[in-house]
């Protein structure tokens, strides 16, 4: 017989997932080598700690996969590690699948929010979102990581140099009651931003690793638009718990959406749901006046089974508050534009308990 496809390999191995994680071993980039012959097939994997349990759970767990296999009689799975640290006890050295990628200190939630696009409002979004869990009673921080547009300083009415505590860490500027970090507060006006690929990814590398988030329930986390640097490398440097997708109802929005799900997808994070943002407005007079169609984001949410975690109509007021700094949220938690965003976060925190 032929050997089987080392694609056919890979995507058996899709079905591993590192200990603790929702992530598996090939998204995590573990797997090195795969030789195949006839009815065999050996695998390498190496890991970047030394956590015993871990690789014998990932061992355990690849020969399981590969043996249900059509045709494959004989495995073998390598897993390699670095020695733990003398004196550690069996099992230590975390259980981190990359050496980069840990849990930040006092932080209970991570929550990515994204969009395929632009101009859909997804700061409008983040930051309201970030404003209704803290009126829920969370501590919440906002991170700012659209390196080349920050917008969050604007919409939070605060632009400040973080200080730094005895440690060297920045302390970030607070204001609603949410912690915040943006590269608008560390540039002078209208100071462009002119940067390659690797001075993003360690730039979000240490808005999240070297800032003093202190204790927060939720750090919500504002992508730029697209799927490229900033978001792959925030899904290499923390584990996230969930992304939310924002969108408008219109299917020019909705197409490139698919791409942004289709990412967090690709490495293993969970999606909360879909919030579709300028869903309608509402006249003077009452007329309701769908300028972007409506529903869009409904039926793409039931069409992929994921949540609908609920529609913001067109209000003066949404745009009115991020210009002067103060979200609706903050301003009119009883109006019907607060209480739309109110009504998200409260999903929100359904789904992450």
């Amino acid at each position: 017989m032929s050997s089987i496809s080392q694609e056919t390999i890979l995507n058996a191995l899709k079905a591993v997932k590192y200990p603790g994680y929702s992530r598996d071993v090939v998204s995590f980039g573990l797997v090195k080598n795969i030789a195949t012959n006839a009815d065999a097939i050996a695998v390498t994997l190496q890991l970047t700690s030394a956590n015993i349990e871990a690789a014998k759970q990932i061992k355990a767990d690849c020969e399981v996969v590969l043996k249900s296999l059509a045709g494959v009689r004989v495995v073998h799975v390598d897993v390699n590690q670095p020695a733990a640290a003398a004196g550690a006890p069996a099992g230590a050295g975390g259980s981190t699948p990359w050496a980069n990628q840990n849990r930040v200190p006092g932080i209970k939630r991570v929550v990515a929010v994204a969009s395929g696009k632009g101009g859909v409002g997804k700061s409008t979004t983040s930051v309201n979102l970030a404003c209704g869990l803290r009126h829920l009673g969370a501590r919440v921080g906002l991170l700012d990581c659209d390196i080349y547009g920050p917008s969050v300083p604007l919409m939070m009415g605060i632009n400040q140099r973080p200080g730094l505590n005895e440690q060297e860490r920045m302390i970030p500027p607070t204001n609603h009651g949410v912690k915040l970090m943006s590269m608008g507060f560390l540039l002078n006006d209208d100071q462009p931003v002119i940067w390659r690929g690797p001075m993003i990814q360690r730039t979000i590398q240490q808005f999240i690793t070297v800032v003093d988030w202190g204790e927060l329930d939720y750090l919500l986390v504002d992508l730029p638009p697209g799927t490229g640097d900033a978001q792959l490398t925030l899904c290499q440097t923390v584990p996230l718990d969930g992304g939310v997708i924002v969108t408008t109802p219109q299917e020019a929005s909705l197409g490139v959406v698919r791409k942004g799900i289709g990412m967090f997808e690709k490495v293993n994070v969970p999606i909360l749901g879909i919030v579709e943002n300028m869903s309608y407005y509402t006249t003077p007079n009452g007329e309701r006046v769908e300028i972007f169609g409506h529903g869009g984001g409904r039926n793409e949410a039931e069409r992929l089974k994921i949540p609908f975690l609920g529609e913001v109509p067109l209000y003066t007021e949404i745009r009115e508050g991020g210009d002067r700094g103060v979200p609706v949220v903050v301003s009119g938690p009883d109006k019907p534009s607060g209480q739309a965003f109110l009504k998200i976060a409260e999903a929100l925190r359904s789904k992450l308990g």
